[in-house]
């Protein structure tokens, strides 16, 4: 039987290996058929070791990154060939292909990149820590309550840009030792200035709820999916009622654990394709597409499951309902937003018209949005975290410039001293 188990687990090595050699070949074939990145070009890097999995981590940072190349060029460095395919085929950044470390060393050689970016905690970012005399900082790729948010790993980091007050006291309650007012600058959302996307129907008077539920999970603790539990129920009843327009957005992998799981995704499914049939003019829809953003801003309402859909739609401003999940054994935060949130419970599920309209007209509901906006994302007025997001890179040059200057001043006085030294023994 370990002989069997053997085999098989070679056999996927190889595969795997295979395919990542082929891919590695395509990208070195499209960027050989482009212009060569010009030299001493870059002033901002944004390190990708991921490969096309997690691209979701890097699109959302794509229009900020345009603008800010505007000012300061931006260059992805990335290291696996299908994180790279991915960034040539989309409106990415220019992208550096340098899957080993000799390849990323001969390419940060040409430029000058002062200051590094991350999109996530991968561990082959401390292959890019090696180099100093440039500043790394952790963006993330998204804002929320989970454990992710408080890694002891924020400290390998030189800066850390995030979201709002609410990031700065989920730090304060978790690291010691770690500099919070010093070492983390504040940016809001600046992905939220360029919600992307056009609409898949018309506009009309129908309300239009976003429906994003998460995956199963797999383990109790994470058991957060609501398709089984609340989803069924709340879509076909806002199919039924003629003056909704569902947009269904699940998570990618509903269904992967948990058969039925995925037979109540298909079954919903179903249920949107027949509504459809029945009244065209209604357009409810699947979206199982790679960009998010038009959905957030544009639905009514959103019903979304404990993820980091939570604060992405949080960031819009937006009425928003969190399912609870029916396990009792997930694992809920009870420190921020979630321990004051509008739930929608199993029960809830079956009375979602009335929830909806509760959650659009209800003051204190909509006055507590309000504050935790503030407290996670500070001031969401169009443009303002963009602006944050430009200053904070400004302010990390000037600080380059600063201690290369200073570092300069030094070398030059040392220079001076050696000087004076020979002088003085040749006298």
């Amino acid at each position: 039987m370990s002989v069997v188990s053997d085999a098989k687990k070679a056999y996927s090595l190889l595969r795997k290996a295979l395919a990542s050699r082929t891919a590695v070949q395509r990208v070195r074939r499209t960027i050989a058929a482009r212009p060569p990145l010009p030299e001493g070009r870059f002033r901002v890097a944004v390190y990708f070791a991921d490969g096309a999995v997690n691209m979701y981590q890097m699109r959302q940072w794509y229009r900020p990154l345009a603008d800010l190349a505007e000012r300061w060029p931006v260059v992805v460095l990335s290291r696996t060939a299908t994180g790279a395919e991915r960034l040539l085929a989309e409106d990415a950044p220019p992208v550096a292909f340098v899957p080993k470390v000799r390849d990323l060393e001969r390419f940060i050689a040409g430029q000058d990149i002062r200051v590094v970016l991350y999109v996530n905690q991968n561990t082959r970012n401390f292959q890019m820590f090696r180099y100093g005399r440039r500043w790394h900082v952790f963006i993330n790729h998204g804002e929320s309550d989970k454990m992710y948010m408080t890694t002891n790993q924020y400290k390998a980091y030189d800066y850390a840009l995030v979201a709002g007050q609410a990031a700065r006291d989920r730090l304060s309650r978790t690291l010691w030792d770690y500099d919070i007012d010093r070492r983390t600058i504040e940016i809001g959302r600046p992905q939220a200035d360029h919600y992307s996307g056009s609409l898949p129907y018309t506009p009309d008077d129908r309300t239009v709820v976003l429906y994003a539920p998460t995956w199963e999970g797999d383990r109790p603790s994470a058991h957060y999916g609501s398709i089984a539990t609340h989803g069924e129920a709340l879509v076909r009843r806002l199919l039924a009622t003629g003056g909704h327009r569902v947009v269904y957005r699940p998570h990618p992998r509903s269904g992967v654990v948990d058969a039925e799981y995925g037979a109540a995704h298909r079954r919903i499914l179903s249920a949107i394709a027949e509504a459809n049939r029945a009244d065209p003019a209604a357009k409810h829809f699947y979206d199982d597409g790679p960009e998010l953003g038009w959905q957030l801003a544009a639905a009514d309402v959103a019903i979304v499951d404990i993820s980091a859909m939570v604060y992405d739609r949080l960031a819009a401003g937006k009425p928003l309902l969190i399912t609870r999940p029916a396990d009792d054994r997930a694992s809920i935060d009870t420190k921020g937003y979630l321990s004051d949130c509008e739930w929608l419970t199993v029960d809830g599920a079956a009375d979602i018209v009335a929830e909806v309209e509760r959650v659009r007209a209800d003051e204190d509901a909509i006055k507590k949005l309000r504050m935790w906006v503030q407290h996670y994302f500070g001031d969401t007025t169009e443009g303002i975290a963009t602006e944050k997001f430009h200053a904070a890179i400004e302010q990390l040059m000037q600080k380059w410039d600063d201690w290369h200057a200073a570092e300069i001043g030094t070398l030059d006085s040392e220079e001076d001293d050696d000087d004076e030294e020979a002088k003085d023994e040749d006298e």
